[in-house]
């Protein structure tokens, strides 16, 4: 499948700048799709239904008559078998930071692509260990906009890396697309990359 076009189920800007880096052309889908995690569910459970539930939302907006591949992805934040998402506001934004202060949390990231009628799925976990937070840094770090719709309320990109004293895994899944299973996904399936 040399030259192929996938659509991508994400209006996430990083989820797009890091499939350019794979070298795979593709073509945003915006999908809109219920993130509420159910209760008792693990959190490697729900980002695998969330990244499903977008190719599925991705297959119902293009009319169900797709013949190219479709990839999807959500990354959890996770900390004491608590899943953080997004905060909604800045008491929960500085709350998650302070909860994630001085410690480790993990971060799962789910890959999922449809072709031709087949899903497949990946899945990455990383371990992220942050360094102690005081409230005044947290409360600047709100304010440069940055953490309002990240998961877990930083992003490992951006000013948030000052926090990372520790990471072990996945750099891009803790961005939010795993670059080796996505990778991996893809040479199964026969889409090139580079």
């Amino acid at each position: 499948m040399d030259a192929t076009v996938i659509y991508l189920a994400s209006q996430s800007p990083r989820r797009a700048e890091l499939l350019r880096q794979l070298g795979v052309r593709f073509q945003v889908v915006k999908v809109k799709v219920d993130e509420t995690v159910r209760s008792g569910e693990e959190p490697a459970a729900c980002a695998r239904r969330l990244a499903q539930a977008k190719v599925a939302a991705a297959l119902h907006a293009l009319g169900n008559t797709v013949d190219r591949p479709i990839l999807a992805a959500d990354t959890l934040v996770t900390v004491d078998g608590t899943i953080l998402g997004k905060p909604a506001d800045r008491t929960e934004g500085l709350a998650m930071l302070a909860r994630l202060s001085g410690r480790s949390h993990q971060v799962v990231s789910a890959v999922a692509l449809w072709l031709g009628g087949a899903l497949h799925t990946a899945l990455s976990v990383s371990v992220v260990r942050f360094r102690r937070i005081d409230a005044e840094e947290a409360l600047h770090y709100w304010q440069t906009g940055e953490p309002a719709d990240k998961a877990g309320g930083y992003a490992v990109q951006g000013h948030g890396a000052v926090f990372v004293e520790h990471l072990e895994g996945s750099y891009s899944g803790v961005m939010g697309l795993p670059l080796f299973e996505t990778a991996a996904l893809m040479r199964a399936a026969g889409i090139r990359i580079f």
